[in-house]
């Protein structure tokens, strides 16, 4: 049984792998920095924009549902951490809110996610990767894939951030945010730049 109350992953014959939350998020967090990077130097890309806003709130959604309660459950101090990234995510999607109604904050979203993804890279991965299991890791990095797939590509910071509630809001809201994509035709994957 999973010290994080996550279901077992299904029987593979052998050593559990996978992609774990720590080489997901890093992979993540590398085309984050890309894209905000990008359109800090070019502002006035609407399309870039637009896939950087949906991007992080995909991402941040996901790690709301899955990596901050990793968190708490199995690191000491982890509610601190938890709540302080958690302050942090929402700055990050207030100012995402600015850049969506057209504000020029490309330059901001870049140094908000820089901050983001050096606070991952450095404090919480490390401990996490400590004191969780290899076969919790890969578990955590497959709810956050799937999460990231329900997740809303617009930037909520009203709706909640933690457990249960925003298991329940951001795939009804991801919903709404989806349908306003298709009739927009508004670009929402890196790939499709």
């Amino acid at each position: 049984m999973s010290s994080l109350n996550l279901p077992p992953l299904p029987p593979v014959g052998g050593e559990t792998t996978g992609r774990n939350v720590v080489d997901l998020l890093a992979e993540q967090h590398r085309e984050l920095v890309e894209l905000s990077d990008r359109l800090a130097a070019e502002p006035d890309d609407r399309r870039l924009a637009d896939v950087l806003i949906a991007t992080i709130s995909r991402h941040l959604s996901a790690e709301e549902q899955y990596l901050y309660p990793a968190i708490r459950s199995a690191v000491p101090g982890g509610e601190e951490l938890a709540d302080r990234e958690l302050a942090e995510d929402h700055d990050l999607l207030v100012t995402l809110q600015r850049l969506d109604r057209g504000e020029q904050a490309a330059t901001e979203v870049a140094e908000a996610v820089h901050r983001h993804v050096a606070a991952d890279a450095e404090e919480l991965l490390p401990v996490l990767t400590q004191m969780v299991s290899h076969e919790d890791l890969v578990r955590v990095g497959n709810r956050i894939e799937t999460a990231e797939e329900a997740a809303p590509t617009r930037p909520h910071p009203g709706t909640p951030s933690t457990p249960p509630w925003n298991k329940i809001v951001d795939p009804a809201v991801a919903v709404v945010d989806k349908f306003r994509d298709v009739v927009t035709r508004r670009t929402t994957y890196s790939r499709d730049l």
